[in-house]
């Protein structure tokens, strides 16, 4: 993620040392949001991502460990992190931390068809493996959550994107009270591509559980499909990656009937949700002076933009 939180390399080898870790080493990481990360290189050149948590308790990042656990025992790629003294979360610079393994691979940039079915195999399955799973988390960022971002940050925003934000507000309401019947559970929430590692068309490694969330199913497909079936620069939707991304899916969990009458509509949303997210953190990097170049700051017209090109395929 971002750097917010700066470390020597003597705080990163007293912090590594109980875990059994001699740290030669500290990379800061790039390409994210809201934790501190640093790559940590240990003499045996055995490599660990030590996290720092900028904005959760030591209560709030422990919440993820089991899930983490739980799914690792699925069998699916995902770094469970380390644990001594009965615990993985510790404390450095008066935050919660843990290190867990470096997983190997590239982002698929661009991504290639077989990368594509690979990720929607395996988000079905995480998300048939945590229904019903036994957490509750201190904060859920569904629907009721991203409604009250919008009201922040409606004041702020332009007449043609308030117009823009009340069209996509207004669907919403009326597509889902015409379709209930859409599955809730636990949802990784921002499973782009800089969030997956593939070998080749191999997935390797799904990163970054930090926005867990217990919320539709289908904004989980709707955010990893927008993402994984995006040609960029452009915002269009790659047809044939989308088919076949639903089509693996399928192969694990079959979407219900509503769910496929909403699916245009959760890609629009989900477009715009990303777009207030990075309209937010801008807005707090501005107020708390977070410059410099270890400050990664998505580019919300990105998503502001592919807002209205999903719109032109959602109908009543």
């Amino acid at each position: 993620m971002s750097v917010y939180t700066t470390l020597t390399l003597k705080e990163a080898q007293d912090f590594a040392t109980p875990y059994g870790l001699n740290v030669v080493d500290l990379i800061p990481i790039q390409g994210g949001i809201q934790n501190t990360n640093y790559f940590i290189v240990c003499e045996n050149d055995q490599q660990f991502v030590l996290t720092i948590f900028e904005e959760m308790d030591e209560q709030g990042a422990g919440e993820l460990v089991p899930v983490l656990e739980h799914l690792g025992q699925a069998g699916l790629a995902v770094p469970v992190p380390l644990s001594y003294a009965g615990k993985a979360i510790h404390t450095l610079k008066d935050k919660p931390a843990q290190i867990a393994p470096r997983m190997r691979g590239e982002h698929p940039m661009p991504s290639k068809l077989e990368q594509v079915k690979q990720i929607a195999v395996a988000q079905a399955k995480m998300h048939v493996a945590l229904q019903g799973f036994p957490l509750e988390r201190a904060f859920y960022r569904d629907h009721a959550y991203w409604l009250g971002v919008s009201r922040e940050l409606r004041p702020s925003l332009n007449d043609a994107d308030t117009m823009l934000l009340n069209n996509l507000l207004g669907l919403y309401e009326v597509l889902t009270a015409m379709y209930p019947e859409r599955p809730k559970g636990f949802i990784h929430s921002d499973l782009f591509r800089d969030n997956t590692l593939f070998e080749g068309n191999e997935l390797k490694g799904i990163l970054d559980f930090y926005e867990l969330n217990q919320d539709e199913l289908l904004f989980d497909i709707a955010i990893t499909l927008n993402d994984f079936c995006t040609e960029y620069p452009s915002v269009a939707l790659n047809e044939e990656k989308a088919i076949a991304f639903l089509n693996a899916y399928e192969t694990v969990r079959p979407l219900t009937s509503d769910e496929k009458s909403c699916l245009e509509l959760y890609l629009a949303m989900a477009a715009g949700r990303f777009w207030m997210m990075r309209l937010q953190v801008a807005q707090k990097n501005a107020a708390e002076g977070r410059t410099g170049d270890d400050i990664l700051q998505k580019n919300p017209a990105e998503m502001r933009n592919m807002l209205i090109e999903r719109l032109k395929f959602v109908t009543t």
